[in-house]
């Protein structure tokens, strides 16, 4: 979750999914909790710049998010956040065993910064 006014984001847990699908209970339950005017979803670019299968799946995704809770999504490359996070939770102590302690919050919170950051409040929106 985060907000236009400071650009700042918090990883508040991450959406398990099966077979690739969200659990949509779950996130029903986060966007009634948190109330959001809209949704971003980190593409998983190549880097090269190219759409990678992964991508497309979330494409996929944030128009879903757009249909079931009538809400804008935005999309934003997602590149090296991973590894971003991983370089962080390594200087905070992470011991390196992402699988049973990932670091997913801590990405998805970068991709909402630098989304945010990138796209500041008009005048028109206040």
């Amino acid at each position: 979750m985060g907000q236009r006014i400071t650009f700042s984001a918090n990883g508040i847990g991450c959406i398990q999914a099966k077979d690739g699908k969200p659990n949509w209970e779950q996130l029903d339950k986060l966007v009634a909790e948190w109330q959001p005017d809209g949704f971003v979803v980190g593409l998983p670019i190549n880097m090269d710049g190219t759409p990678s299968d992964m991508s497309r799946r979330a494409n996929k995704f944030a128009n879903r998010l757009h249909g079931r809770y009538g809400k804008p999504q935005y999309t934003i490359d997602e590149r090296l956040t991973t590894f971003e996070a991983k370089q962080t939770a390594k200087a905070m102590g992470h011991k390196g065993h992402y699988k049973s302690d990932p670091v997913d919050a801590l990405a998805a919170q970068y991709i909402l910064e630098s989304w945010l950051e990138h796209n500041p409040i008009k005048q028109d929106d206040d």
